[in-house]
């Protein structure tokens, strides 16, 4: 087998282990999202500034996940672009 047919290989095997890691944290961070946002919702005695920053925790969080997502996937293309030499 080729050299570059194995380390294809491996990076596939890598991106699709990345990409079950990554599904999975996303579902249990929507998880938690929606039992704090309840939790928040119920706190009276919070300030209502303290829910506009927790919206705006929540969305820079996910703004930050989606592009950590977006330059690891342009990594994997990279990677695999070299490959196709």
């Amino acid at each position: 087998m080729n050299q570059k047919e194995v380390l294809k290989q491996m990076i596939d095997f890598n991106q699709t282990t990345f990409n079950n890691a990554y599904n999975a944290m996303v579902l249990l961070h929507d998880q938690l999202e929606d039992i704090t946002k309840t939790a928040v919702s119920q706190a009276s005695w919070m300030p209502p500034e303290s829910h506009t920053t927790y919206t705006d925790l929540t969305k820079a969080f996910k703004t930050g996940r989606d592009n950590f997502k977006k330059y690891i996937d342009e990594s994997y293309k990279k990677a695999e672009e070299y490959l196709t030499f």
